[in-house]
């Protein structure tokens, strides 16, 4: 095992370029289609080419972040010139509409400096558009990059403007984006209703292989919010998505859809790994390569690296390392562990197609408890924070018994399958 050290010049030097790129995105200039062409168009450029009736001579809100970009330039911009519309309303998520608030952190309002809209943030006390927010709009516009996984709150962030804009009466069009773990793999418990959450808002598996355009079908169409089925909905797909189709495959630059999810890599682990979260573990906040690295006090990290590269999980191999949590800005301000030295793991992806990142991260969770001392294995788990983020009552408490992770994995295969089925009649690609 060896320790590796940050060098503080790159750790540095990354930090800035992420907000330059945030800061960039937002300003004029540039071509939409510079460089390598894609072999998937976005949602807001087939908007701008063949669906500009839905937005002619109408005030807009935007519901969005940094990473809604086409090409090298963001939505607003092209919006912002379009002589036949105006934004009258700007909405930012979790992490706001730049993408540089750290996790949970409320976010305040603000005007927007291109186009002088009012920016209103639908994370902190308001969590969704009032009516005075929209008495300026007469249309609601989503477009943001998901990550494909349950605990992600920009869907709830979605659904929750739906109300909204049903209750407004006015229309609400998804530009929809593709799923970076694609449309095919689903893993996890469809989440138990008591454990209804701002990070479980929805019903379905950890995984759901949906974009979220499809989502918001399945949102009105399930009747997941009162009020949604007089919703005027509209989807604008993906051009040349295919739900097998990973991130790489699809020729888009990787934006950093939130901060702790720099790189392709972590989002392919992020739905396993995320699940740290409830546990007294850090999930790697609090350093460069969050997701990618998880560790726990106590454990001895040759001996964990060894027993989870036995167990052949697919698509990962894992180095023993030591790593210290410290307090990034625009990453993690306060960090589990903060300044302790902890022994972990690093995660590498060999195989983005072979891996399966929810049954990873049972196993992840399986080996950490079995190696702390038994003194601290009562205190692992918080029974709040891993119930939200499994979904369900036991996966945790089985892995406390005893069970075997394989006897975990069978146990959500019924909800996988059951979800396959009821999401059929909402999906939008082949």
């Amino acid at each position: 095992m060896r320790s590796v050290p940050i060098n503080p010049f790159t750790r540095n030097s990354l930090f800035l370029v992420t907000l330059c790129l945030s800061a960039a995105l937002f300003q004029p200039g540039g071509s939409a289609r510079a460089g390598q062409a894609a072999a998937v168009r976005v949602g807001a450029e087939m908007l701008l080419e063949e669906h500009r009736e839905l937005i002619a001579g109408k005030r807009l809100g935007l519901i969005t972040n940094h990473s809604a970009v086409i090409g090298d330039r963001h939505l607003i911009d092209f919006l912002h010139r379009d002589p036949a519309v105006r934004i009258t309303a700007l909405f930012g998520p979790e992490h706001g509409i730049r993408g540089t608030a750290d996790a949970g952190e409320a976010v305040a309002d603000s005007v927007d400096s291109l186009t002088g809209a009012p920016v209103h943030s639908l994370y902190g006390p308001v969590r969704r558009p009032t009516p005075e927010m929209l008495a300026e709009v007469d249309l609601l516009l989503f477009d943001m990059q998901d990550v494909g996984a349950r605990f992600y709150t920009y869907p709830a962030t979605m659904g929750r403007a739906m109300i909204s804009a049903a209750e407004a009466g006015i229309p609400f069009v998804v530009l929809d984006r593709p799923n970076p773990l694609g449309g095919l793999q689903m893993e996890g418990h469809i989440r138990e209703e008591r454990h209804r959450s701002g990070i479980g808002l929805y019903p379905t598996p950890i995984t759901h292989g949906m974009t979220v355009g499809e989502l918001a079908r399945m949102i009105q169409g399930e009747g997941w919010h009162e009020g949604l089925e007089t919703l005027e909905l509209h989807v604008i797909p993906v051009q040349g998505w295919r739900r097998e189709m990973l991130w790489r495959e699809t020729g888009l630059p990787w934006i950093p859809p939130s901060p702790n999810i720099p790189d392709v890599e972590t989002a392919l682990v992020y739905p396993g790994t995320c699940l740290f979260e409830g546990t007294t573990a850090s999930e790697g906040r609090g350093t460069f390569q969050p997701f990618l690295q998880v560790g726990a006090p106590g454990v001895d990290p040759d001996k964990v690296a060894r027993e989870l590269n036995d167990r052949n999980l697919p698509g990962l191999r894992f180095t023993a390392i030591r790593f210290q949590p410290e307090s990034i800005p625009g990453m993690s301000r306060e960090p589990k562990l903060l300044g302790k030295e902890v022994p972990g793991v690093k995660l590498a992806v060999t195989g983005e197609r072979a891996l399966q990142p929810v049954a990873a991260g049972i196993h992840l969770l399986d080996v950490f408890y079995r190696h702390l001392p038994e003194d601290r294995r009562a205190d692992f788990f918080h029974p709040r924070g891993i119930r939200i983020r499994t979904g369900v009552e036991t996966a945790h408490q089985r892995i406390e018994e005893g069970a075997e992770v394989e006897e975990i994995i069978r146990d959500w295969q019924p909800d996988t399958a059951r979800f396959a089925r009821q999401r059929e009649p909402y999906l939008l690609y082949e």
